[in-house]
């Protein structure tokens, strides 16, 4: 029974392809739509974007606040530049600082997980389109 329990949890966490089909069908929709309806979808929690305990976030890459956050309403139009998780990691610069170079790679670091609020390992795909990012991170639990 045990066993089962955690299958059907691990069943319900989205994996590393996962979480980058995600960014790469949101990064679709803004192209087709433009910021202002993808950032309502995402904000609007329909579902279009959400799977498993998967969401999106949008950020300039440029020092600005949240433009969309599939997770937290609260977060948007919010500056997170100086957002450190609990081992010190600027991980908001992180993701700019990726965004900006590479323009496209991962950044872990520790977050509560969105769906059950325990303090989880985390690393986050994060890909430029034009001045900002789109990003979507996974859970690794017991890590």
């Amino acid at each position: 029974m045990a066993a089962a329990a955690g299958a059907a949890g691990a069943a319900e966490r989205g994996t590393s392809e996962e979480a980058v089909a995600l960014v790469k069908k949101a990064i679709a929709f803004y192209k087709a739509n433009g910021m202002e309806k993808t950032a309502a979808e995402i904000n609007g929690k329909t579902g279009m974007f959400e799977s498993k305990d998967l969401y999106l976030f949008v950020a300039p890459v440029a020092p600005g606040p949240v433009t969309a956050h599939g997770a937290n309403a609260k977060l948007v139009g919010k500056e997170l530049g100086d957002l450190r998780d609990v081992d010190g990691v600027y991980f908001t610069r992180r993701f700019r600082e990726v965004a900006g170079k590479e323009g496209k790679g991962w950044v872990d670091y520790k977050w509560p997980n969105a769906k059950s609020g325990a303090l989880e390992a985390k690393s986050t795909y994060v890909e430029r389109v034009d001045n900002v990012y789109f990003a979507c991170g996974v859970y690794k639990a017991g890590k």
